[in-house]
C-alpha cells in the first residue's frame, strides 16, 4: 500500500521542488556508477550541482526554515548535522568513489527525513508570517540542468 502524498504548505512547495532535483542528482550519480562512467565526469557534475543549487538551497533552510523549530530542536539539530556531513562530502576531492557513494546515499536520506519529518513538524508549528516570509525570500525559480556531459544517459 502506498502511503498518501503529503500535502505541502504552498510555502515549502518551491524548496520541496529542489529536493526532487536533489533525488534525480542520486538518481543521476548511481547511473554514471552503473553504466561505469568516469569518476571525474560524475564528480565534475557534483560540483557544478553543489555550487549552482545546494548551497543556496541549505542557506535558505538554515536561516529562514529550520528557525521556526529552533536551533535547539533535536530534528533540526539532525537535520544541521547532515547539512555539514553532505557540505563534506560533497567537496571532497580524495577518495572521490568512496565520498560519491556515500553523497547519493546520504543525501536521498536527508532529503527524505527532510520531506517526511522536519517539514511536516514545521508546517504544524509555523505562523503564517512565517510562512509568508519563507514565500518572499524563496520564489520560485526554473530549475536549470547542466547538460553538457549527460553522463547518465
Amino acid at each position: 500500500m502506498q502511503p498518501k502524498p503529503i500535502k505541502r504548505d504552498k510555502a515549502l512547495q518551491a524548496i520541496s521542488r529542489e529536493h526532487h532535483y536533489g533525488l534525480l542528482l542520486c538518481w543521476k550519480i548511481r547511473a554514471g556508477f552503473t553504466n561505469k562512467v568516469s569518476l571525474d565526469r560524475i564528480k565534475k557534475y557534483v560540483d557544478w550541482f553543489y555550487n549552482n543549487h545546494i548551497i543556496d538551497h541549505f542557506k535558505v533552510e538554515e536561516q529562514h526554515i529550520f528557525p521556526i523549530l529552533g536551533n535547539d530542536n533535536d530534528l533540526i539539530k539532525k537535520a544541521l548535522t547532515e547539512h555539514r556531513r553532505l557540505k563534506r562530502l560533497f567537496t571532497q576531492d580524495k577518495e572521490v568513489e568512496k565520498s560519491l557513494s556515500l553523497l547519493e546515499e546520504e543525501l536521498e536520506q536527508h532529503i527524505r527525513f527532510e520531506e517526511r519529518v522536519v517539514f511536516n513538524e514545521i508546517q504544524k508549528v509555523a505562523t503564517i508570517e512565517q510562512m509568508n516570509t519563507i514565500s518572499e525570500l524563496h520564489n520560485e525559480e526554473k530549475f536549470m540542468d547542466n547538460t553538457s556531459d549527460e553522463f547518465w544517459k
